[in-house]
């Protein structure tokens, strides 16, 4: 039997499973708080509405926890490609078996319950590139290392995109941030900042004007650039960039014009001007911002919400539940979420720091990532400052796959956290 030093509720961290405690429960009561109807209440331990069904989710959760928790840590290491593989499958299952949800075949269906794999995509993909940047040998200065991680995230992003499930695509993508903390040269961040520059340019600019902008900056660097650098080879190379630069503004272009469908173009629309679609895309936006502007600083009082509660802002209790945060509990209880999501994170850099595994601290990282991603892709698009592309804010939007996903995500870490004592005693 295991010493009472050595049990794993004396090892396991207890401020990341307050805080994760905190966002399910306070997510729980603004679910109910969203879908409350005053003239018709219903108690919130009801199983036919949606908070009694989170409620059945979270106890579904505590059975994953305990299951993650009995799992010798070795197990996810050893396992990754496997489970990597077997998401795999499950993606291009849902392709063929999956059902159309709300435009998106990204979903399997048994019976009132439903499951989407790109949920566990997530961790399945920083499980695999974790195994793989832990494996002897490998250095992201490398290119070839810079290939294979590369291919780890295309495989999974594209078998997303196939399900017309685009906003955990872009999740994926943001596991680059785990990737520059473990040596990804600096140069791919510059060019994803410049890219998105770029990206933003097009959308709001026509693209004449931007190629004569470019021009301009090519010429002013080249002016004050020294004579005996003005060298053949400078010359290719700021005229390269400036070529690479207009391609990625023609690309943004044609892509939006002639590749994204309809609903798509019009929510990057909506991103430049809510007001383009008042009846259409924009409509979630508009009555989006006016909820959470009319709580004020103190709220109107919880189930007191009129916005959220007249169904004036659509998908209120998953996409845009920060809506109802804000507009019961104004700008004090939306610093509250806010500050809660931000410690959580603050506080898996510092576990991902004190790792003295590689594969424990890569995949740390990349649950900081996945987290801080739909952190700031799901309340900047409640206010109007990101694009509406359907993600979930961690435990606090309604959801068996979001919930259990994050679950998994979350205490895959801390079982590998836990184990650190062990393994700094075994040094």
């Amino acid at each position: 039997m295991a010493s009472r030093e050595n049990s794993i509720l004396n090892r396991i961290d207890w401020v990341t499973i307050a805080l994760y405690l905190a966002c399910v429960v306070i997510g729980w009561l603004n679910i109910y708080a969203a879908v409350y109807n005053p003239e018709q209440p219903i108690s919130i331990f009801n199983f036919e509405t949606n908070s009694g069904k989170q409620l059945v989710f979270a106890g579904f959760s505590v059975l994953l926890i305990i299951a993650i928790l009995v799992i010798d840590y070795r197990f996810w290491e050893t396992f990754a490609f496997y489970i990597y593989g077997f998401i795999l499958l499950l993606l291009v299952g849902v392709l063929v078996l999956g059902a159309d949800i709300k435009g998106s075949h990204s979903w399997f269906r048994i019976g009132p319950v439903g499951f989407q794999p790109a949920e566990v995509a997530k961790m399945a993909t920083a499980l695999a590139i974790a195994k793989y940047l832990s494996t002897p040998g490998t250095n992201l200065a490398k290119f070839k290392d810079q290939f294979t991680v590369a291919i780890f995230m295309l495989i999974p992003i594209l078998l997303i995109l196939l399900s017309r499930e685009t906003g955990q695509t872009l999740v994926i993508v943001g596991l680059v941030l785990m990737l520059y903390r473990e040596g990804l040269p600096g140069i791919y961040p510059s060019i994803i900042i410049v890219s998105a520059t770029l990206l933003i340019l097009a959308l709001t600019v026509d693209t004449l004007t931007i190629a004569i902008v470019l021009a301009v900056i090519a010429g002013m660097v080249l002016f004050f650039m020294p004579r005996y650098e003005r060298t053949r080879k400078t010359y290719v190379t700021i005229g390269l960039i400036y070529v690479g630069c207009l391609a990625v503004v023609w690309a943004t272009d044609f892509f939006i014009h002639n590749v994204l469908a309809p609903h798509q173009r019009s929510r990057i629309e909506v991103l430049i001007d809510p007001n383009s679609h008042k009846r259409g895309a924009g409509w979630n936006v508009i009555q989006s911002k006016i909820a959470i502007g009319s709580g004020g600083v103190f709220g109107k009082g919880f189930l007191q919400g009129t916005q959220t509660k007249f169904d004036f802002v659509p998908e209120q209790s998953t996409d845009f539940i920060f809506c109802t945060v804000g507009e019961e509990h104004g700008f004090f209880g939306s610093l509250v979420v806010i500050g809660l999501l931000i410690a959580l994170i603050l506080r898996l850099i510092f576990l991902a720091e004190r790792q003295r595994i590689k594969f424990a601290r890569v995949y740390g990282y990349g649950v900081v990532s996945i987290f801080f991603f739909h952190f700031l892709v799901n309340i900047g698009m409640t206010i109007g400052l990101m694009p509406v592309i359907g993600i979930p804010l961690p435990f606090f939007s309604y959801g068996g796959s979001g919930l259990w996903s994050f679950t998994i995500l979350l205490f895959i870490f801390l079982k590998l956290d836990s184990q650190r004592s062990l393994i700094m005693s075994r040094v």
